[in-house]
C-alpha cells in the first residue's frame, strides 16, 4: 500500500500546526506538496484529514476514560474508595464463595454439563476425547484437532472464544440494525450497509454517529485518526482484562466472578446471575448464540464479496424471487 510508504516524519515536518492536512491512498508520484502547506493526492480517497487542533481534541477525548480511571485511583478519592472496599470485601468474598458453591451444584444437576451432556454427533457412537469432561459451557465433545489436550491451553482458547463470540454478537447487531432502520425509513445513514461504511469514509464522507446530524465524535476524521481513537478507547478495557477482575479494586469495585463472568452490578446490572441454575443455562445459551454469530459473520463476508449488498437486502431479494436469487444461481453467474 502506497500509504505505508509515506514517511510520517517528513509529513509532520512539512505541515503547519495551524493548517489542515490530507493524506490518501495513491502512488507517491501523485503527491503534490502545495505552497499553502496542504498535502493532497489527486483522484484519491482521504484517509487522514484533520487539523492539528482537531486531531489533538479527538485523541484527548479518546484517552479520557483510561486517564480518568488512573487519576481517580491515585487520588484521595481513590484512597477512600479502597478503604471502603477493604471494610466490605470480607463479606463480599464469603458471599461470592457461597454462590460459586451453588453454581457448582447447579452445574452438576444441569443436563448441559458433565459426561452425560449432549454430544455433537448425537446418538451416533463415537470415541469422544476423555479430556473434554463437560466442565465448560458449550462443550459438545468436538475437538478433532486435539487443541484442548492441555488444560491450560484449553482455558485460554475458551477465554478467546467467549470474547470473540460476544464481539460477533454485538457486531451482528451493528450490521443488521442500521440497514433495517434505513430500509424502514426510520433513520437514514450516510451508508447503512456495513462493509460500505469504511469505503464511504475513504471517500471523505462525514459519518454521523447513530445517524444524528452533527453528532460526529471521530466520524468527521480520517480512517487513521478513527483507528487511533479506537485503539486508545480499548486501552483501558484490555488493560483491565489483562490484569484480571481485580484491576477495578483501586476504584473500590469488587467483582465476585471470574475473568469471563465478572458479575456484580457493573457487569450484571439486571441481576441475571442471581439464580445459579439459570446462570449456568445462560452461559450455554450465550456461547451457542455467540458461535452462531461468528458463523453468521462468515456469511456476511461472503455475501458482501459476491453480491455487494447487505444481508437484509440479500434476504429480501431471496424471498422476492428464490428461484433466481440464491447461492446456486449466483455462483453460476460468476
Amino acid at each position: 500500500m502506497a500509504l505505508l510508504s509515506l514517511r510520517l516524519s517528513s509529513l509532520a515536518s512539512s505541515i503547519s500546526p495551524q493548517e489542515p492536512f490530507l493524506v490518501s491512498f495513491s502512488s507517491p508520484r501523485q503527491v503534490h506538496h502545495r505552497r499553502n502547506r496542504k498535502l493532497y493526492l489527486s483522484q484519491a480517497s482521504p484517509v487522514f484529514r484533520a487539523s492539528w487542533e482537531e486531531l489533538a481534541g479527538v485523541l484527548i477525548f479518546s484517552a479520557i476514560p483510561f486517564t480518568a480511571v488512573k487519576a481517580v485511583a491515585n487520588s484521595s478519592v481513590g484512597e477512600v474508595l479502597r478503604r471502603r472496599l477493604d471494610d466490605m470485601k470480607k463479606d463480599a468474598v464469603e458471599r461470592s464463595s457461597r454462590f460459586k458453591a451453588l453454581t457448582r451444584k447447579a452445574k452438576e444437576a444441569s443436563p448441559w454439563y458433565g459426561r452425560g451432556r449432549p454430544k455433537w454427533l448425537g446418538p451416533i457412537r463415537f470415541e469422544y476425547p476423555q479430556y473434554l469432561t463437560g466442565e465448560y459451557p458449550g462443550d459438545y465433545g468436538f475437538d478433532v484437532a486435539g487443541l484442548g489436550k492441555d488444560p491450560v491451553v484449553f482455558q485460554k482458547y475458551f477465554n478467546f472464544e467467549i470474547l470473540h463470540a460476544r464481539w460477533a454478537m454485538l457486531a451482528s447487531l451493528g450490521v443488521v440494525v442500521p440497514e433495517l432502520l434505513d430500509l424502514l425509513g426510520i433513520v437514514h445513514f450516510v451508508e447503512p450497509v456495513w462493509w460500505r461504511v469504511g469505503y464511504a469514509k475513504l471517500q471523505g464522507d462525514t459519518l454521523d454517529y447513530l445517524g444524528i446530524p452533527g453528532f460526529h465524535i471521530a466520524g468527521s476524521q480520517g480512517v487513521i485518526v478513527i483507528a487511533i481513537c479506537q485503539a486508545l478507547l480499548m486501552v483501558g478495557p484490555e488493560y483491565a482484562r489483562y490484569c484480571g477482575i481485580e484491576a477495578l479494586e483501586p476504584l473500590g469495585i469488587y467483582l465476585p466472578g471470574d475473568i469471563n463472568y465478572p458479575g456484580g452490578s457493573l457487569f450484571d446490572p439486571l441481576g441475571l446471575s442471581k439464580d445459579p441454575a439459570s446462570f449456568e443455562d445462560l452461559k450455554v445459551k450465550e456461547i451457542k448464540n455467540g458461535r452462531l454469530a461468528m458463523v453468521a459473520w462468515l456469511g456476511f463476508y461472503l455475501q458482501a464479496a459476491l453480491t455487494g449488498k447487505g444481508p437484509l437486502q440479500n434476504y429480501l431479494d431471496f424471498i422476492s424471487d428464490p428461484l433466481h436469487n440464491n447461492v446456486i444461481s449466483l455462483l453460476k453467474s460468476l
